[in-house]
């Protein structure tokens, strides 16, 4: 073992950190779960109602455009990673609850300078996938060099 991997190993999952840059660093797959516009939006819900609960129904409710199966994936996911936790209330039908845990609570932050970001600047991104669209298509109708068409020599 090298001296990183025998630190790394003796450190204590809870304290690992993840290497993003490492094609086999579980990290790649936490930020394809958090990375969603969906968690995004459930996490806000949930971070505004905190500490207080959530109903499934109204979850679904405030995120427009979410369907019912989507929304319980989303859910799904977030608890098995500790994220949010679920309460069922044993009624008929039963009444399901969720909300942030701490460790959900401290990604509101940097989801929300995400959401930010990306609403601050939806019309420069916008712009330039226009541009790009129409680069593309004078490109193609001017049989120009796509970057496809380039090969390393």
């Amino acid at each position: 073992m090298t001296p990183s991997s025998t630190s790394r190993a003796s450190r204590s999952p809870s304290s690992a950190r993840g290497d993003l840059f490492d094609p086999q660093c579980p990290t790649r797959r936490l930020l394809d779960r958090i990375g969603t516009k969906w968690t995004s939006m459930a996490v806000k819900v949930l971070a505004e109602a905190s500490p207080g609960e959530v109903r499934f129904a109204e979850l679904q409710r405030r995120m427009p455009g979410i369907s019912q199966k989507m929304l319980s994936v989303t859910l799904q996911g977030l608890t098995r990673d500790g994220l949010v936790a679920r309460r069922v209330e044993a009624t008929v039908p039963p009444r399901v609850y969720y909300r942030l845990t701490p460790l959900g609570l401290t990604l509101e932050e940097p989801l929300a300078a995400l959401r930010e970001w990306a609403e601050e600047h939806m019309a420069e991104v916008d712009s330039a996938q226009q541009r790009s669209a129409e680069q593309a298509a004078s490109g193609r109708a001017s049989g120009g060099v796509t970057d496809t068409d380039e090969r390393p020599s």
